[in-house]
């Protein structure tokens, strides 16, 4: 897929997603065939301000082919400044949350509530787009309610204003991760625009993306929550329907768990690691006991002592 100047091989995204997708998550889903992943999403404010654990997010990790960055904001201004500082790292592509639907994030008229605001979310992506030399794009989704759905004229106006490639929520803000995503819109956004539509929404299959894909005639497609705690979606994606086994899963708990101690340190990772576990183990046969444990460890030694009961 080649959105801009950049090629990318192949067309199966990773989700920005905050408090998920950080280096150490990025570098297993690479692994497993992710395509193309993005960091958690960035405030542009934090980096205006020099912010150093908002800089923290960019750390690119040496098994990245790709990277790209998200960053959220509303003021055309100190979205340009922070474009402007991310070319000077290495980073193949920024793009513009427009989707997120978190409430703090509402509240400052940032995220998904730029759809109610078509006027300024055109002049954020004009300002970024004239600050950049690598591409930008943006996530959007379908409006931020069912009475305002525009996603149709929306994704049309940032592309006029030189956005690269747009990828699409098939839900309203309204909706959350409520209910089936709708991807009519996403077609009929494919149809009307001559740069790259990505499809996100409820994919969770080969079968699933192969159908979406023929349907909307997408790009390519974006997961998300679908990958947490199963990177290996990305394989099965590709074709591998294996599903992996309990030594597979804890020697994946126990691989994510040693990248976030080197880029996180111990503490950090260890209460970090919580919640991933969670979403690893779900199901299987020891999960509460492993899980009780998992969540009260402190230390790597712990951690790790917690994660093989499952076993």
């Amino acid at each position: 897929m080649k959105i801009g100047n950049l090629h990318i091989n192949g067309n199966i995204l990773l989700a920005p997603m905050a408090g998920v997708t950080d280096v150490s998550f990025r570098t297993l889903c690479y692994l497993q065939g992710c395509s193309f992943a993005y960091t958690e999403m960035i405030s542009a404010k934090g980096l205006y301000y020099n912010d150093k654990k908002t800089k923290e997010l960019l750390i690119r990790g040496e098994q990245e082919p790709y990277l790209g960055v998200q960053i959220f904001g509303s003021d055309p201004d100190i979205m340009a400044h922070a474009v402007t500082y991310l070319n000077t790292l290495n980073v193949d592509l920024i793009d513009i949350n427009m989707g997120c639907p978190v409430p703090k994030v509402i509240k400052n008229k940032e995220g998904s509530a730029l759809m109610k605001t078509p006027e300024l979310a055109g002049k954020i992506i004009k300002a970024c787009v004239n600050a950049s030399t690598i591409p930008v794009t943006a996530k959007i989704r379908l409006g931020f309610d069912k009475q305002s759905v525009n996603v149709l004229e929306f994704s049309k106006l940032l592309e006029s204003n030189g956005v690269n490639a747009i990828a699409i929520h098939g839900r309203t803000r309204s909706e959350f991760y409520q209910g089936q995503a709708d991807w009519s819109y996403i077609k009929e956004v494919k149809k009307q625009l001559s740069i790259p539509v990505i499809g996100n929404g409820d994919i969770t299959s080969k079968e699933d993306m192969d159908k979406r894909i023929a349907e909307s005639k997408c790009d390519g497609i974006m997961i998300g929550r679908a990958c947490q705690g199963n990177p290996w979606i990305f394989s099965q994606l590709l074709g591998n329907s294996k599903k992996p086994t309990i030594e597979e899963k804890i020697q994946m708990i126990i691989d994510h768990y040693k990248l976030m101690v080197e880029h996180k340190g111990e503490i950090r990772a260890t209460l970090e690691m919580r919640k991933h576990a969670s979403w690893y183990i779900k199901g299987e046969r020891n999960a509460t006991k492993a899980k009780n444990e998992i969540f009260q460890a402190r230390t790597i030694s712990e951690m790790t002592k917690a994660i093989l009961l499952l076993k």
